[in-house]
């Protein structure tokens, strides 16, 4: 029995509609992962089932006493809540008494006395402290301090405040929208570790391919209103989707092909004068309005960088540089760098130590309170940022591009400013929408084609990857590796870095900047590692201060490090070389079960066996993921 159905819904905003009679099932235990080009209605499908937006047409189903839990996409911008008060907000009456009780017993007066009774007296009526007790269970489970205000946490805390007050409630179903979007590496790890725990389905929206890849157990694609399913894993899905377009524009070439014929035919007989076959006759008809409903796929973006002049042959050189805003916290420290023309150097680490500074340290935007930083000649910067603060919202993307101008010159070639915006897939009438109403995807394509408009030596971005669909982010990647100037990118997505830099800094948060060749896999095949695994269950934001605790318990006691690490013994040693042999045992029955799940009848088994596999599968890469970090730590002590 399918947890939730999406039956023939229809939604039409403009002139094409973004859901055409697209059906879909869900059934427990799926991880669905919902795909689809910025702009094509992804974000309004999952607001279509949490209730936010009304179809045109069609209906949603919840299996009866299902219950649906939302993650939010946007994190609160000034939310002063306790997060004891967040996930309790889970339970809208019980979590509000339960919130206010916890206020009015830090109070002694008579007046709060006489509130405090009115509230326990409620609470006990609707079973309030079980909630209480499930509530501070989660908090203890996720590490969180339930005292500390969600404003005075980082990114990735929130999230993991706002996916506790989704799971609390025991969702049979969670929806996620972009859920890495500007969390760190280890805050992303941490939430893949999470969900994979998650016996209930899910259905999320990411254009994150490492995170794709560890999560869904299938992939549907949202093409031109409609909803196709592929039971495959993200790379099997890759070959399908390949195989499927060469198949259909075959048979849409055939089509054309015989609706050519069947013109000329007509015309034929109308200058013969001869009797005509009345049904083939009303056979074209038909064929011609079936070509003129076909929704044409959207091209794929074509953009290219508009190089400027080369840079001299040095771009930047650092000796013994520091930079900080004041002189007790250090963001940069002994900085030794060189960056020459053509280098393509990715920066990582956790939020908050400092990449942004030191990119513009390196720009010569801030000036060293230590050291030299020594710039090169000749240098022509674009910026991406983050932020998308160079977007005049109020503006349409034709002004925001154009600045007044109708044609501009991309590497000697002058192009209409219409006729460019197509090249990032900007119809003239998307062009001429104020970019308010653009979806974030639609956005960033705007700003990277404002970026690439202006003549550069030297492209720094930061985080350019949020919200940008698949095959953008591909053509982006093959621009920036052909590009023959020097890149600087600041990004969190994994296999971004991979397929792009060829040098990686990494800051630990300290001061110091670690310089490694090769991108995210080879910097942690050097044995690379986040201070946040290091020092599990603490929040990496500026407020954070010691160990969370769950409401009225004792901080756990914290063993003291150790100076140094001993050698290993005979017994570790042993257990070394066993590792390996048992990470390529669990690697291959993982594969066996992904396989398993991978295929086409897999869902169509009975509920339970499907429950059973899934299980399976995330019990053997849980067991998998622990090998691997015991071979890392014994690996690292034998060092």
């Amino acid at each position: 029995m399918p947890l939730l159905t999406l039956d023939d819904l229809s939604l039409s905003f403009g002139l094409q509609p973004l859901l055409d009679h697209a059906s879909l099932t869900i059934d427990p235990g799926e991880r669905v992962c919902l795909l689809g080009r910025n702009g094509e209605g992804k974000s309004t499908l999952l607001k279509i089932v949490s209730g936010e937006v009304i179809p045109d047409g069609g209906r949603v189903r919840l299996d009866e006493g299902a219950v649906l839990a939302v993650l939010p996409q946007n994190l609160p911008a000034q939310d002063r809540r306790t997060a004891y008060e967040v996930v309790a907000s889970a339970f809208p009456e019980t979590g509000s008494l339960l919130a206010q009780f916890h206020t009015l017993s830090q109070s002694a007066d008579e007046r709060s006395l006489d509130e405090l009774m009115k509230v326990q007296e409620r609470l006990e009526a609707l079973d309030g402290w079980r909630l209480d007790q499930k509530v501070n269970a989660i908090l203890a489970q996720y590490r969180i301090d339930p005292d500390q205000t969600l404003n005075t946490l980082s990114g990735g805390w929130q999230r993991r405040v706002l996916l506790a007050r989704a799971l609390v409630g025991e969702p049979h179903i969670l929806m996620l929208d972009e859920p890495t979007n500007h969390l760190d590496v280890p805050a992303i790890a941490w939430l893949e570790e999470a969900l994979s725990q998650f016996r209930g389905a899910l259905l999320f929206v990411s254009h994150d391919r490492a995170f794709i890849r560890r999560m869904a157990t299938r992939v549907v694609e949202l093409d031109r209103g409609h909803l196709i399913s592929f039971a495959a894993t993200y790379d099997r899905y890759l070959d399908l989707k390949e195989k499927a377009l060469e198949e259909e524009e075959r048979q849409n070439a055939l089509f054309d092909k015989r609706l050519k014929q069947e013109e000329v035919w007509i015309r034929q007989g109308i200058k013969a004068r001869r009797t005509r076959n009345m049904g083939r006759v009303r056979a074209l008809k038909a064929m011609r309005e079936e070509r003129q409903q076909r929704r044409e796929r959207t091209g794929t973006a074509n953009f290219a960088v508009e190089d400027a002049a080369r840079s001299g042959k040095l771009v930047v050189e650092a000796k013994a540089a520091a930079f900080g805003y004041d002189a007790d916290t250090p963001i940069v420290s002994n900085l030794n760098l060189t960056v020459m023309r053509g280098d393509k150097i990715g920066l990582i680490g956790e939020n908050g130590t400092g990449k942004t500074t030191l990119v513009r340290l390196l720009l010569g935007e801030l000036e060293p309170t230590a050291g030299i930083i020594r710039l090169g000649t000749n240098r022509e910067v674009a910026y991406f940022d983050q932020l998308r603060a160079e977007l005049d919202l109020s503006l349409n993307a034709l002004d925001n591009l154009a600045e007044g101008r109708e044609f501009i010159d991309i590497n000697g070639q002058s192009k209409h400013v219409l006729g460019y915006l197509q090249e990032f897939l900007f119809t003239p009438e998307r062009a001429r929408s104020p970019v308010s109403v653009f979806s974030g995807g639609e956005r960033a394509r705007l700003l990277l084609a404002k970026l690439f408009s202006k003549p550069a030596n030297i492209l720094v971005l930061d985080e350019p990857t949020n919200d940008l669909d698949v095959e953008t982010l591909e053509l982006l990647e093959s621009q920036l590796v052909e590009f023959a100037g020097t890149v600087v990118v600041i990004s969190h997505d994994r296999e971004f870095l991979d397929n792009v830099v060829t040098d990686t800094l990494f800051l630990n948060g300290t001061g110091e900047v670690k310089h490694f060749v090769g991108g995210y896999s080879d910097w942690r095949r050097q044995k690379g590692r986040f201070p946040a695994e290091e020092k599990i269950g603490k929040p990496s934001g500026k407020a954070s201060t010691g160990t969370p605790k769950a409401r009225g318990q004792a901080p756990k006691p914290v063993a003291p490090k150790a100076e140094k690490q001993a050698k290993l013994s005979y017994k570790m040693k042993h257990e070394l070389e066993q590792l390996p042999g048992k990470i390529e045992v669990l690697e291959g029955e993982a594969e066996a079960i992904r396989a398993e799940v991978s295929a086409p009848e897999f869902y169509s088994r009975p509920s339970g066996d499907v429950t059973a596999a899934l299980d399976r599968l995330a019990e053997v890469e849980a067991r998998l993921e622990q090998t691997i970090e015991r071979w890392m730590a014994l690996e690292e002590q034998d060092s």
